[in-house]
């Protein structure tokens, strides 16, 4: 079952991450968002250009968090094939600061 974001600016990564939309994606994020993977500190353009863009990523949301925004999901990409993951935003204003990501 597919579960959809109530946060805007998380159901606008969401979106852009499925459509492949490299544009809206950075569109959705503040111009200094940061992320990490797995508890690990990573440059956000070249671990979404090499995890999303580049490998066709993209989110199954299977959960949401009562705020909307810690999701739960299957990511699936090209190069590690599908794996259950959660991610926990923080939003400033309209668009995501910060993205955190590993393994459920």
């Amino acid at each position: 079952m597919t579960a959809q974001p109530i946060d805007p600016a998380v159901a606008a990564f969401v979106d852009a991450v499925n459509a492949g939309d490299k544009d809206a994606f950075l569109a959705a994020l503040t111009d200094d968002a940061t992320m990490s993977d797995d508890g690990t500190e990573r440059d956000l353009r070249a671990w979404t250009d090499r995890e999303i863009f580049t490998s066709d990523g993209r989110m199954d949301v299977e959960d949401v968090s009562a705020d909307g925004r810690t999701l739960t999901a299957t990511y699936t990409n090209s190069t590690w094939g599908s794996m259950r993951t959660r991610w926990t935003f923080t939003v400033t204003g309209d668009r995501i600061s910060r993205f955190e990501t590993g393994q459920a």
